[in-house]
């Protein structure tokens, strides 16, 4: 007799995620003990010594909760004593403020895991998001105005990250771990309805499954990966445009940067407003805080040029156009 189905798929999505790992690599699960992951790290324990492949685990503890070092440790144990994995280390990490409470766990969490995997020496990263959390992200980015980009969702893969059940439920990792019997921890943050994911998971999606039928989640992650094949390919259009545009060195990150207005005018909108951003970060902009309304002003000095001042952008960067010469610089403009 097989294994139930659900941990049949778990472990089926976990194997074709790590198809081109090159044998005796390690492979690390980023687990916090709950349902999704606590799957991700079972199907992992299982899948990895099949495919001749070396498996361990991380925890994070973000320190926000009382208990959560030795909830930490607990998780860890569980790796290492019943999955066997090995690494199974306690990633402990110091949450700041900036962008608000999830932003600043996000980014504390990502830097523990990338450090542990650079120290590790890890081929790749499994994190345990699902088809749930991948219809979230599309509705978050949809309300948020974004752009396709943002619509297309979390990566399967993106770098050292993979992400094996975008195409699995919820359900299925609650139930692997149920046929397995693990017994996950439910994060009191996850029901905190403080926190916008939290509300989109617990009343928006539950009223558009209501008002629309079954199946909405399924749809928003198949449009995510509709608009991530599409963004894509406007994102590898957009690098060859910027080259062609450049009339500065964009090799050194910081430096100004200069682009030709008639090459611009030649781009369709979306492509030109995508080598704009590039030109933005590639001048000094910080990613994280330039947003559309930025870009459109910018873009704004090439289809709507009546000699308009400068605009001014975020981390002090300035975007001015002079003689047929767009120009993005650290203020002042040299």
């Amino acid at each position: 007799m097989g294994p139930h189905p659900a941990v049949a798929d778990v472990r089926r999505a976990v194997r074709e995620a790590l198809a081109d790992v090159q044998r005796d690599a390690l492979v690390l699960a980023a687990c916090s003990g709950g349902a999704d992951s606590l799957a991700l790290a079972a199907a992992l324990g299982f899948v990895a010594p099949r495919m001749r492949l070396r498996a361990g685990l991380l925890t994070v503890d973000h320190q926000l909760q009382a208990g959560s070092a030795g909830r930490a440790r607990t998780v860890a144990e569980i790796g290492a004593r019943d999955l066997g994995l090995d690494p199974a280390e306690v990633l402990t990490v110091t949450v700041g403020a900036a962008g608000g409470p999830e932003a600043a766990a996000r980014e504390a969490r990502y830097a523990a895991l990338a450090e542990a995997a650079d120290r590790l020496g890890a081929a790749a990263v499994l994190l345990g998001h699902t088809r749930d959390d991948q219809a979230e992200t599309v509705l978050l980015g949809l309300a948020r105005g974004s752009g396709p980009r943002s619509l297309s969702g979390m990566a399967a893969v993106a770098g050292r990250y993979r992400r094996p059940f975008l195409d699995l439920s919820r359900a299925t990792t609650v139930a692997a771990c149920a046929a397995l019997g693990l017994d996950p921890w439910d994060d009191p943050h996850n029901d905190d309805p403080r926190y916008t994911r939290v509300r989109v998971r617990r009343r928006v999606l539950p009223v558009l499954e209501a008002e629309l039928g079954p199946g909405v989640a399924e749809a928003l992650a198949r449009t995510a990966r509709l608009a991530r094949e599409d963004a894509d390919a406007l994102d590898e259009w957009a690098g060859s445009a910027y080259q062609n545009c450049a009339l500065s060195d964009i090799g050194e990150a910081g430096k100004p940067v200069e682009l030709s207005v008639a090459e611009l005018e030649r781009l369709p909108d979306a492509v030109r407003r995508r080598v704009l951003r590039r030109a933005a970060v590639a001048a000094g902009a910080q990613s994280g805080a330039l947003f559309a309304t930025h870009v459109l002003s910018v873009d704004r000095l090439i289809t709507s040029w009546h000699g308009q001042k400068a605009v001014d952008l975020p981390g002090g960067l300035t975007a001015v156009r002079r003689y047929g010469t767009l120009i993005l610089a650290i203020s002042p403009i040299p």
